[in-house]
Parts: structure tokens; C-alpha cells; sequence
């Protein structure tokens, strides 16, 4: 198949992006197709004549994938880089690349990538491509309409509240909330923006972090209790993940710079806590309409609760990221995950 894996764009888990679809596009090559690495904003201004020549070049693109910076990548700096400074998300020839090509592997992490907005373009001009649908994503990248959705569908998730930037009562109280509150913007990713906050100094200083992000943040209860994951793919879970940080929580720098993070799959639970986790994953799958794969987040507190946190429509696929090791633990290799991340996502929406 001829497939353009596409990465990077403008969003704050930009660099994590480049690095999966880095990953994805290698394998993909190693399983004899096509493919070809592209960035969504940058884009190929340098192209062949012949568009279709794209596929057949000797480095597939990797050239533009580099490492991931504990820092958060300088979103300004990548905007001045663009040689033609055109705003639209779509640099150039991607649009026709992507219509060239057989499928779209989507590789992009957060933003406009993982809003349902692209997708939705995607649906528009009869391009093809992977992961959920608009819709899907659309709803789980909104953390509080999530919530809202989780709530309604029997699915314990930690209380609390969306809080718009020029809200007049930033007031705990008038939240039904006491601290200590996690504090994190409604649509992000990677755990970026997010603060725990144990204080009402340390609550002020965290929203106005928070609010550099977005407009909007969520307000919730924090709970103290053991972190994981579970992938699911074609309606199957996979085996839970248990992170295991080594000092704080499982923030940016703890997911992306080396052993920082302590990572155990399957992990160490109870076979009836794993099963409950599974199923609620399948549930909160479905409430939130989404298809093909994606990966829920849960704590579970020292009773033996289970909270779901969110729903990541597009998760990290670098071999070392949580999701290949689930499919790894299910015996499912890295490579193979790709595969079936396409075929999936030509049956659920191209009838193929």
C-alpha cells in the first residue's frame, strides 16, 4: 500500500508526534509498503513533479523526525519556519499526498490533530485514514464533556468542573471542591499544563499556568492512588499497564526522558481488578463513540476504586510507548500493531 504517516503540526505534543509516526513509518516500510513521512504543518514544499514519486524516495522522511526534548517544543519558532508563513494547518502538498495515498497513518498527538477537525477534513475530500472518527475524537479531547459522558454512563471518574479563563468565582468552594485539586487544561495532552495543587497559593499559581494553555481548565478532586493504562483495539482491551514514576506524577518529563518512569505489563493486580478495568475501557469506548483503537487512563485508590480519567484517541505509538507494550503483552508485535491499526480502520469506515 502506498501510505503517508503524518506527524508533527502545531500542538504541544509535537515532538512526540514526529517520534511515533517516526516509528510507524519505519515498520511500515520493513512490511514492504509505501510510506512516507510528512509533517502536517511543514508539509513538502520541495516536492517531485510527479507527486507519486514521493512514495518511492530512499528516505521515506524520516530526516525531519528527531529526539524528544523534556522541554516542550517553541510552537512560535516552527510557525516562522514555514517558508510560505501561510496560516493553514496543511502545508504544502499534503492534502494531495494524502489523496494520493492508499491510507493516512495518523501519527499526531493532540491539537488539531486529535480534535476530530481533521478528521472531519479528512471525510470531506474522501481522504482515508487511521484512528477514530471525527466524532469520537471530538468528544474525548473535551475533558469536561468527557467527564460529563463518563458520569452518565455509570463510569466512576474523579468530581469536578471546567472553569472558563474570565470566570468571576475561581473560588474552590463555589466548585463543591477542598484541596488538594489537580489542575489541567480541558484538551490537552501529555500531561502538559497539568499542576497538583496543595495549597490555595499553589491552586491561584496553577491556574494562571494552566490557563497559558487554554481558555479553559478542569478542577478535580485529586486522588492518590496507583496509575495505568489500557489500549483497546478493534473493541478488545488489552492488558493494563501499570506507570510507575519515580518521583511526582506521570508528567511530560517523566514520560519522555529516560528512566524516569518505571513501566509494568502486564501489570501487578488482582485478575478481577485487571477485568474490571478492561471492561470499563471497552465502556468508556463506546459512550464516547469512538472506533478502531485508543487508550483509557485510570487510578486506583487504595479501596480498590477505579477512576477513569480520559480517553487518548491517538496514543503514543513509539515501540516504547505505552500501547505497543500492552499489544506486545497480548502477543502482538510492534509491527503488527500498525497492520491492524489499518485494517481496523478500513473496516469500521470504508466497508473494506
Amino acid at each position: 500500500m502506498r501510505i503517508i504517516v503524518l506527524a508533527g503540526g502545531l500542538s504541544t505534543e509535537r515532538d512526540v508526534s514526529l517520534v511515533s509516526a517516526a516509528g510507524i513509518c519505519r515498520t511500515l516500510t520493513e512490511k514492504g509498503h509505501d510510506a512516507f513521512l510528512l509533517d502536517v504543518f511543514l508539509g513538502l514544499e520541495h516536492a517531485p513533479d510527479n507527486l507519486e514519486d514521493v512514495f518511492a524516495l530512499p528516505g521515506h522522511g524520516l530526516e525531519i523526525a528527531g529526539n524528544i526534548s523534556t522541554e516542550e517544543p517553541d510552537l512560535e519558532k516552527v510557525k516562522a519556519s514555514r517558508p510560505d508563513q501561510s496560516p493553514c494547518f496543511f502545508g504544502p502538498n499534503v492534502i494531495e499526498l494524502c489523496r494520493l495515498a492508499d491510507i493516512t497513518f495518523l501519527g499526531l498527538h493532540g491539537g488539531e490533530g486529535e480534535n476530530g477537525k481533521l478528521q472531519a477534513a479528512f471525510d470531506l475530500l474522501g481522504i482515508r485514514y487511521t484512528g477514530p472518527d471525527s466524532l469520537g475524537c471530538a468528544v474525548a479531547m473535551d475533558k469536561g464533556f468527557t467527564k460529563q459522558v463518563f458520569l452518565q454512563a455509570g463510569i466512576d471518574t474523579p468530581r469536578g468542573i471546567c472553569l472558563h479563563k474570565n470566570a468571576p468565582d475561581r473560588s474552590l468552594s463555589s466548585a463543591g471542591l477542598s484541596l488538594p485539586v489537580v489542575v489541567k487544561p480541558c484538551s490537552g495532552g501529555s500531561s502538559i499544563g497539568v499542576y497538583i495543587a496543595h495549597t490555595e497559593e499553589e491552586y491561584r499559581e496553577s491556574l494562571e499556568k494552566s490557563f497559558r494553555y487554554e481558555d479553559e481548565v478542569i478542577i478535580e478532586e485529586y486522588i492518590k492512588g496507583r496509575e495505568f493504562a489500557c489500549g483497546i483495539v478493534g473493541g478488545e482491551a488489552l492488558p493494563p499497564i501499570e506507570i510507575i514514576p519515580r518521583s511526582g506524577f506521570f508528567d511530560y518529563a517523566n514520560k519522555y526522558q529516560a528512566d524516569a518512569t518505571q513501566e509494568v505489563c502486564p501489570a501487578d493486580i488482582p485478575e478481577e481488578t485487571a477485568s474490571r478495568m478492561k471492561d470499563l475501557t471497552v465502556r468508556a469506548f463506546r459512550a464516547l463513540k469512538l472506533n478502531v483503537y485508543s487508550r483509557a487512563d485510570f487510578l486506583l485508590d487504595e479501596k480498590g476504586n477505579l477512576y477513569c480519567l480520559e480517553m487518548n484517541t491517538l496514543p503514543g505509538m513509539t515501540a516504547a510507548s505505552l500501547l505497543p507494550k500492552e499489544a506486545q503483552a497480548a502477543g502482538i508485535e510492534y509491527g503488527d500493531l500498525c497492520e491492524r491499526i489499518i485494517q481496523e480502520s478500513l473496516r469500521a469506515r470504508y466497508s473494506l
